[in-house]
C-alpha cells in the first residue's frame, strides 16, 4: 500500500491505518527503536508509542514523506526512553556514537539555549548537502541511526577502519564547517 493511502486511512479514522504502517515499516521501526531503547520490550513500547502517536497527529497532518516522519518520531521516543531508563547510568552502545558527535558540537550542556535548536538542524542539513552520497550514508547511519562501525562497513562496502577513519574525518569537517557558520568560535 502506498503511503498516501496509509496517510488516507488516518484521516478516514480507520484502524487499517495501523495494519497498513506495521505491515509496510514494522520491521524497520522496530530495527530503529532497538538501536536506541535499553531492550526488546522497550523497543516494542517505543514503536506502539509512535503509531499512537502518528494516530493522534493525523489528521491535521499529512506527513509526506511518512517513512521520515515515522523515523523521526520512533527515534525520538527511544531517545527519550533511553534517557529515563539509564538517568545517569552510562549505555556504551549508544553514547560511543553521541561522545564521538559531541566533539563537532558547540561545548557545554547548555547547547540548546547557545544555539536554537532549529538553526543548528538547518546548518547541519547544509553541511550534509557538502557530502558526497557514500558519506552521508555513513555519518547519518552512526550518528542517526545508531549503527555501528561493523554494520556500516558492510552496508556500504568499505573496511571498518576505512569508516572509522571517514568519520573522524566527517566530525573534524562539521567542526570546521560549524566554525566557518559563526556557530563555532
Amino acid at each position: 500500500m502506498e503511503d498516501k493511502q496509509i496517510v488516507e486511512l488516518f484521516w478516514q479514522r480507520s484502524e487499517e491505518a495501523l495494519a497498513a504502517l506495521d505491515h509496510k515499516y514494522g520491521k524497520l521501526c522496530r530495527a530503529l527503536a532497538s538501536r536506541w531503547a535499553k531492550d526488546p520490550q522497550d523497543a516494542e513500547e517505543c514503536v506502539n508509542d509512535a503509531y499512537l502517536a502518528l494516530w493522534e497527529a493525523i489528521p491535521p497532518a499529512r506527513p509526506e514523506p511518512l517513512i521520515a516522519y515515522l523515523c523521526k518520531v520512533i527515534r525520538n521516543l527511544s531517545l527519550k526512553r533511553r534517557e529515563h531508563d539509564e538517568a545517569m547510568k552510562r549505555d556504551s552502545r549508544c553514547d560511543a556514537s553521541l561522545e564521538e558527535l559531541a566533539e563537532a558540537l558547540p561545548a557545554g550542556t547548555d547547547v540548546w539555549s547557545e544555539v536554537a535548536a532549529k538553526e543548528l538542524a538547518r546548518a547541519l542539513e547544509r553541511f550534509l548537502d557538502t557530502l558526497s552520497r557514500q558519506d552521508r550514508v555513513i555519518f547519518m547511519r552512526r550518528y542517526w541511526f545508531g549503527d555501528p562501525y561493523q554494520e556500516i562497513a558492510g552496508r556500504v562496502g568499505l573496511s571498518e577502519k576505512t569508516v572509522s577513519v571517514r568519520l573522524t574525518r566527517l566530525r573534524k569537517r562539521l567542526r570546521q564547517y560549524f566554525i566557518q557558520e559563526g556557530i563555532l568560535s
